[in-house]
């Protein structure tokens, strides 16, 4: 009688053939959770910081700033430079020649006071005309005001001399009991003229626009006059400086 021969184990399934056939390559089927999720879950990649974006924005925003500010500064300083030896420009000069004083009353509140006075402008330039607006001139002793005028506007030309003449005035000016205790008590009075207007320069065919100018004027001193004839202020050692008024948004310098 033939002996019969018995499998050791039951035959594997037809998926688990093929899988064994295939090498392993293919998962089996049905796939578990974990390979589901792994299947279906997006790639990650990270995205850009968008402040870092925003960093590099405002580094180079400010760098181009300042290389345009620099280039502006560098231009005008050049073009300062040119104009400065092409054309030598020099501030206009001012001096007192004259200054009488004819009325000085004080009562015990009130000021009147009248004062003729002749100053001279000089423009030593060769090729920039000035032209000023009416000037504004006021007199003080101390910091007390003893009077206020105006010259008229005029036209200052290369290399001229012109002579403004005006009465300095205040009629029954109200002081305080101070001021007037000083006043009262001398006989021989300090004074300070300045002289306040706008002016344009005049360069070949351009005209810059209207800067303020000042000018004040130390150094004067006259008698307080005793009668009708008026006093003569001593003018050898007066000292007048020319300041620019150049007014930027809210602030004058």
């Amino acid at each position: 009688m033939a002996d019969r021969v018995y499998p050791s184990s039951k035959p594997a399934a037809n998926g688990a053939t093929a899988a064994a056939a295939g090498g392993g390559a293919n998962p089996s089927f049905p796939a578990n959770k974990a390979q589901l999720y792994n299947a279906t879950r997006p790639v990650y990649r990270p995205q850009p910081s968008r402040r870092r974006h925003k960093r590099g924005c405002c580094c180079c925003c400010f760098l181009w700033t300042t290389f345009i500010v620099i280039t502006v500064v560098i231009l005008a300083a050049i073009a300062g430079v040119i104009f400065y030896f092409l054309y030598r420009p020099e501030q206009p000069n001012f001096a007192v020649n004259s200054l009488h004083l004819s009325q000085f009353n004080v009562s015990s509140t009130t000021l009147t006071s009248k004062l003729n006075i002749s100053v001279s402008a000089r423009n030593p330039n060769k090729k920039l005309t000035y032209f000023y607006d009416p000037i504004t001139i006021s007199t003080f002793s101390g910091d007390i005001p003893v009077g206020t005028g105006s010259f008229p506007a005029f036209e200052h030309g290369t290399k001229n001399t012109t002579t403004l003449k005006t009465t300095i005035s205040t009629s029954k000016q109200t002081l305080d009991a101070g001021d007037i205790s000083k006043l009262k008590s001398k006989k021989t009075l300090p004074l300070t003229l300045k002289l306040e207007t706008k002016v344009k320069v005049k360069v070949g065919g351009l005209k810059t626009k209207k800067v303020g100018i000042r000018v004040t004027c130390d150094g004067i001193h006259v008698n307080v006059p005793g009668g009708k004839s008026p006093s003569k202020a001593t003018t050898s050692n007066v000292d007048c400086k020319v300041d620019l008024r150049i007014k930027i948004w809210k602030w004058t310098l």
